[in-house]
């Protein structure tokens, strides 16, 4: 094999991973014999074996813990049936069992934490180069460790691979991905071993300012990974340690890697995406508008329709998951226009509050076309945070968009942020009453506290957005994502969490809502759960 790409711990297994199909589709259309380890998965199932979650947990387990292992098989079985989506409580309940049994794999420290959504480690940050190099070089280990050993370097061997690729896109990735990354170079010193990603482009500008490359990847590899990776396979990349992607991939992503029924969620669902990057990137707050991890480009809207049914053919696969920073008018427009052949396919996705969104018969036509439901990042409830923050939202009309998407039965998952820059406490009571004023329309919430990104436009004139002053959060940590800043108006974090806990979630109307969200799996299975009155869409 020349290539195999390997998706590493941790993100939540609800479904395959779209980068490594859209590679690997690009891949072998160029004549590459390629191949995905899902890692991610392997690495949860293995980690779930009843067998070993007894022996991590010791002879004389917690009681709560005791009672997740007693109960976990058969939670894991309803988390992959149709029951799951019959109650509500009982998948919040299955879910919890399991992820209270993922507690049991504390790592050789016991700092360590796993959950089906996440992965920490409380003695070394994935924004320390000097952490990250001693996982690679094998000094320090994760508790994902036994089963790269045992589990994954022997598949990597029957592969026999020329170049081991691997995607990384999330923060709770890295540190395991380092890891895994030594042991390859170790286990197969001949390989070309490359790295990329989201993060891995989130990271350049601090990459490039290291004193030296990391010792486990021959490349590394910024943007698409189409174009690099085919060069690379041809002999034509440069010798660079750096290496850049434009090219956006054309075909149809590739999931015939990926064992469907094993992923934890009640259906199958495959993620696609109808562009890449942002369309608006002006939300000053956004990472991706400061620095981008993909340049913006989108497919053509009239095959979008066309590539969830080509899938659902190819798969047997009704619901899908549109990944899309925001979903393009043009498509929505598309798949609108085609609900008569995508009535019996189900899908969910971001979308902006778009003023298209204000034409009823458009939202009648997404519902018809298998919308179930749509995110929706609101931020705040007061119109001047929004100016501030560049959202293009104006709030009377992200109030009629939700009362229409209510009326078409489509479901909500809208995205509250509290303590930006500048904002006040009026302002957040502003999004209180907002928020309670069409809970009718609001059915998700999720609510979180801002982190603002280290090259965040709103510090090119911070006096003037109400920044005193910033700093890198740890200064021995140059990878770090996110800046730490001192508001002017004095409204800070710890005045926005005691808000949050104090005000928001001690109104009834928002505590249903943030109820109703899914744990842990959160907006990856709130369309499982729409409200009564929507229910016979989700086709469970």
């Amino acid at each position: 094999m020349e290539i195999l790409l390997i998706h590493p711990p941790a993100t939540k297994a609800a479904e395959p991973p779209l980068g490594a199909a859209v590679l690997l589709a690009h891949l072998a259309g160029a004549g590459h014999s390629a191949d995905v380890l899902d890692a991610n998965l392997g690495a949860y199932l293995h980690l779930l074996d009843p067998a070993r979650l007894a022996d991590a947990a010791g002879p004389a387990p917690a009681t709560a813990l005791r009672r997740a292992l007693g109960n976990a098989p058969r939670a894991l079985d309803l988390l992959r049936s149709e029951g799951a989506c019959a109650s509500f409580p009982r998948y919040a309940t299955a879910v919890r069992h399991l992820d209270t049994a993922l507690g049991a794999w504390r790592g050789e420290t016991g700092e360590e934490r796993l959950t089906l959504g996440d992965y920490q480690h409380r003695l070394l940050s994935p924004f320390s180069p000097e952490d990250l190099e001693r996982l690679a070089r094998g000094e320090a280990s994760t508790l994902f460790a036994p089963y790269f050993r045992d589990v994954l370097l022997p598949q990597v061997a029957a592969c026999a691979p020329r170049i081991l690729a691997l995607s990384v896109n999330y923060l709770h990735q890295a540190l395991p991905a380092f890891e895994l990354a030594g042991m390859l170079r170790r286990a197969f010193p001949e390989a070309t071993l490359v790295a990329g990603g989201g993060l891995f482009t989130s990271w350049q500008k601090a990459l490039k300012a290291l004193p030296q490359p990391f010792s486990c990847f021959d490349r590394l590899v910024f943007g698409p990974g189409e174009g690099p990776l085919t060069a690379h396979l041809d002999g034509n990349a440069p010798g660079d340690y750096f290496l850049y992607g434009s090219e956006a991939a054309t075909l149809p992503p590739d999931f015939g890697f990926a064992p469907l029924a094993d992923y934890l969620s009640p259906h199958p669902v495959l993620p696609v995406c109808a562009s890449r990057g942002c369309y608006w990137r002006a939300c000053l707050f956004c990472p991706e508008a400061a620095a981008p991890t993909h340049p913006y480009a989108a497919a053509p809207a009239a095959t979008v329709p066309d590539l969830l049914l080509d899938l659902a053919r190819r798969h047997g696969v009704r619901h899908f998951h549109l990944t899309d920073n925001a979903i393009p008018v043009a498509a929505l427009r598309a798949l609108a226009g085609r609900a008569a052949d995508l009535r019996a396919l189900s899908w969910h996705g971001f979308v902006r509050f778009e003023k298209a969104l204000l034409d009823r018969e458009l939202v009648r036509g997404l519902a018809a076309s298998g919308c179930t439901l749509l995110q929706l990042g609101l931020e705040s409830g007061s119109q001047t945070v929004l100016d501030r923050l560049g959202k293009g939202t104006r709030l009377e009309e992200a109030a009629q968009i939700l009362e229409n998407l209510a009326e078409a039965g489509i479901s909500s998952y809208v995205y509250i942020m509290l303590g930006t820059p500048g904002e006040t406490e009026a302002d957040a009571e502003a999004t209180l009453s907002f928020l309670e004023k069409h809970a009718e329309a609001v059915t998700f919430l999720n609510i979180a506290i801002m982190n603002l990104p280290r090259d965040s436009a709103l510090l090119d004139d911070p006096e003037g957005y109400g920044i005193a002053g910033s700093a890198l959060l740890g200064e021995t940590e140059p990878l770090g994502l996110y800046r730490a800043f001192t508001p002017s108006s004095g409204w800070d974090r710890r005045a926005a969490r005691r808000f949050l806990d104090k005000r928001l979630l001690s109104s009834p109307a928002i505590r249903a809502m943030v109820r109703r969200t899914p744990p842990f799996f959160t907006s990856n299975h709130a369309f499982f759960f729409p409200l009564p009155s929507t229910r016979e869409k989700v086709l469970c």
